[in-house]
């Protein structure tokens, strides 16, 4: 299929698996998904349209490769291998950075300076990444190499300054393992203060190389936003922040709350979240280093409780220790913020014996991708308000009592007998 958005990268690429369709019927094809694996009964809100469809990744990042003898290229690999696919610009990169990487290619072969071999192990420059503030404009550019020794580098970032003055800070990041992780765990600032702020519903918040931050800021305060609307928070509500990374739900919760607690295990992201919790003055928030489902076993396992758990985890979904100590928590309300349905319906199906799922918001953060934000209200079910019906099997249509009638013939059945609504499983 010709794509709708003419890219020369794309069939290699891979990046942009729905670049063939037009916009509308993007979205149409995301809603689909979200309908099909949610469960019936629960109110799904039409999906969140991109202000941007295009140029609306405010991280961007690519590795270095040798081509020939004399160039050195940039791109990203093809799905599930270790190729590289070059570019000189992708539609979805933020305009500032294709040309920083163009330069920062050019720089390289000019300083003599190897990419990264990832087969042979040799080489110094392996990948670059450009972070840039939406409402700041700030901008930050990590270099990351093999090696901590970087020779020529003032001179280096000083051309490179020269050549885009509008770059507010440089870092070199040190990664000399073999791995598919970007980033290494040590860093050194070159220019700047290693660091740059932006701007979301009205805070500011601190982004290093490696805090998370997702990736479309328009469209991330409106995820957000619906989050926090979900929550209904009066003011008197103890939260929980769980997988917090840099306290972005947290933050924006806590002038609604009475009291939120975060956890995350990145220990690097937990100060970024401290330090945005001071910037902004938010002093009814605190942030623990832990992993969120070990720390809700031990407040659950001390009777603790809390009245709404945020939850945004990685693409894994929950782990299941974590969804054990919900069950045990029972918090009335739990807001499951999601970038991957799929696994958001499994833990949800695990939540199910105690929590309704009441209402979906898809979100579209990543437009030319099959990938789909979602944020998922659950309502602990009120037992007083549970009853018992009697179910006569034979006046099922079946063709014995004895066989097993669906869940959704009962539904059925005791919607048209009794005229009630059955929660779904």
């Amino acid at each position: 299929m010709k794509p709708s958005i003419p890219c020369p990268h794309a069939a290699q690429c891979g990046g942009c698996q729905l670049l063939a369709l037009p916009y509308e019927r993007q979205l149409e094809q995301k809603q689909a998904n979200v309908v099909r694996l949610m469960p019936s009964g629960c109110e799904i809100h039409p999906i969140l349209p991109s202000p941007d469809a295009l140029g609306y990744r405010h991280k961007c990042q690519v590795a270095f490769r040798r081509q020939g003898k004399n160039e050195i290229v940039f791109g990203t690999y093809a799905p599930n291998s270790h190729r590289l696919v070059p570019f000189t610009k992708c539609l979805l990169h933020h305009p500032v950075a294709d040309p920083i990487f163009r330069s920062i290619a050019s720089l390289a072969k000019q300083f003599r300076i190897e990419p990264f071999d990832d087969r042979k192990g040799t080489g110094f420059l392996r990948h670059a990444m450009v972070r840039c503030g939406r409402q700041t404009g700030e901008i930050l550019v990590v270099l990351v190499t093999a090696r901590s020794m970087f020779p020529g580098s003032r001179n280096f970032v000083r051309r490179l300054l020269a050549l885009h003055p509008e770059i507010t800070t440089v870092v070199q990041n040190i990664n000399p393992d073999f791995t598919s992780m970007v980033l290494g765990r040590q860093e050194k600032v070159l220019y700047g203060s290693g660091f740059i702020r932006d701007k979301l519903c009205g805070m500011t918040f601190q982004l290093s190389a490696a805090s998370f931050f997702q990736v479309n800021p328009a469209q991330t305060e409106r995820l957000y936003q619906a989050a926090i609307g979900f929550a209904g928070l009066t003011g008197k509500e103890n939260v929980i922040d769980a997988y917090c990374g840099t306290g972005t739900i947290g933050l924006l919760a806590a002038p609604h709350a009475k009291r939120v607690l975060g956890f995350e295990q990145n220990c690097h992201a937990v100060q970024d979240a401290v330090r945005n919790a001071k910037r902004n003055r938010v002093s009814n928030i605190s942030f623990v280093c832990a992993d969120a489902g070990q720390k809700l076993v031990e407040l659950a396992a001390q009777g603790k409780r809390a009245d709404v758990v945020f939850t945004d985890p990685p693409r894994s979904g929950c782990s299941e220790h974590f969804l054990q100590a919900l069950l045990e928590m029972q918090p009335e309300k739990i807001v499951y913020v999601s970038c991957n349905p799929e696994t958001q319906a499994r833990d949800i199906q695990m939540l199910a014996p105690l929590y309704r799922t009441q209402a979906v918001q898809p979100v579209d953060l990543f437009p030319q991708t099959e990938h789909c934000e979602t944020v998922v209200l659950l309502s602990k079910l009120n037992t007083k308000q549970h009853i018992e019906v009697e179910l006569n099997l034979d006046e099922l249509d079946l063709t014995s009592a004895e066989s097993k009638a669906t869940y959704d013939e009962i539904k059925a059945y005791v919607l048209e007998k009794h005229g009630l609504k059955v929660s779904s499983l």
